[in-house]
């Protein structure tokens, strides 16, 4: 399995989550695509000419993927840019609340404040403890933050530090109930957990390709229910706000073209797609399985080699696994840059980060592992923090 990707064989690269990394002969693909393109730029990029029905086949294959329909898909950099282009479009008033978590991603919970900053609005977080007991925990921690003046909820899928698959879906119906829309950061979502938009009934989706899709980079999604899509626009205003194309509606138009950009990453998807599903039998959704079980196994080796217990249940685990670290000699509650992971990279040949906790000064260890990964990496792993740690 590990031929099929470029990670250097002296690296336990364990940070698959962070950005992903593409199977060469996705990258081959992608670099055909690429001489295709240089070979008549006008032809290829002119979203009158080739580029609007390249992004349609792309929508297609995708839509298939995640189950909705491609005419509420459309095309960002990445999970980000599609929480900006939602929040930064969405008619927030004096005194609304937004509602975040404790586990969203930094990017995403700062663009909730800047929308928020701008409009006079306020941004509640629920308060979520790590290791969670449950998914009940996450509902219960979010409807005490809900109020008469919420307007939205922002909720991971995967959360991005502590790796929970939070249940969206009891969210949605939950904020639903009280006339609340919900935007998800499934930035992690496509290709480690099954989707499927047309029953998940929430209100904006945005998710990557360029991670457990392993397209290349960067690129990614924004589902928007058809209710809302006349009110979203990019975060970058082009051609399309006042050229209407054709038999397209300008939803799809102006987030087809935001200016001259390479669509490689996303012409590629389709062979990244078919590349996981055509290596099991049972496509896919074996494919995730099989990550599924080699991150409960990680996450068995993690906690009985540093004897800690993390009770996570297994249907909140992906392929991502986050465990608590207690703070070790120079570490820096909070700092990105931590010792602790310098010294595993330097000194054992390992990546992965290790960053803030959820709660006050404790640090958290993640590990993300795809196909290429295997089990002897992690117990290397856990040789290496046991030492570092003192572990006895």
């Amino acid at each position: 399995m590990k031929q099929h990707w470029k990670i250097d064989p002296r690296l336990d690269f364990l940070n698959h989550g962070s950005f992903g990394a593409v199977p060469t002969v996705v990258l081959q693909a992608q670099q055909a695509f690429r001489d295709e393109l240089e070979s008549d730029p006008i032809r290829y990029l002119a979203p009158e000419r080739e580029l609007e029905p390249k992004l349609d086949y792309v929508r297609d294959v995708l839509s298939e993927l995640i189950v909705a329909d491609a005419a509420d898909l459309a095309f960002v950099l990445n999970a980000t840019a599609g929480v900006n282009a939602v929040l930064r479009s969405f008619p927030l008033r004096d005194g609304d609340e937004i509602v975040v978590t404790n586990h969203g991603y930094n990017a995403c919970n700062n663009a909730a404040h800047y929308a928020a900053e701008r409009a006079g609005a306020i941004v509640r977080t629920a308060e979520i403890p790590f290791p969670v007991g449950g998914p009940g925990q996450v509902v219960d921690a979010i409807e005490q933050q809900l109020s008469d003046r919420t307007r939205m909820v922002m909720v991971d899928h995967v959360t991005s530090s502590t790796g929970l698959v939070f249940p969206v879906q009891a969210i949605t119906d939950l904020a639903h109930a009280r006339n609340i829309r919900v935007l998800v950061d499934g930035a992690h979502a496509p290709g480690m957990v099954p989707l499927n938009l047309a029953e998940l009934g929430v209100d904006y989706y945005t998710a990557n390709h360029h991670k457990w899709l392993c397209a290349p980079k960067v690129s990614g999604f924004l589902w928007v229910h058809p209710q809302w899509q006349s009110e979203v626009r990019p975060t970058i205003i082009s051609h399309a706000a006042n050229r209407p194309r054709p038999n397209r509606s300008r939803f799809l138009a102006e987030f087809d073209w935001q200016g001259t950009f390479d669509p490689t990453p996303l012409v590629a998807l389709p062979h990244a797609i078919e590349f996981l599903q055509s290596f099991y039998a049972g496509g896919i959704d074996e494919w995730m399985a099989i990550n599924h079980n080699r991150a409960l196994d990680s996450l068995a080796l993690l906690s009985a080699g540093l004897g800690i217990d993390v009770s996570t249940p297994a249907e909140m685990i992906g392929s991502l696994v986050t465990v608590p670290l207690p703070l070790h000699a120079g570490s820096e509650a909070g700092n990105a840059n931590d010792s602790l992971q310098q010294r595993l990279r330097e000194h054992y040949r390992i990546e992965c980060p290790v960053f803030a906790g959820i709660e006050p000064e404790s640090q958290l260890l993640r590990i993300s592992l795809q196909a290429y990964n295997d089990l002897e990496q992690v117990k290397r792993l856990v040789v290496a923090l046991r030492q570092e740690l003192d572990v006895t």
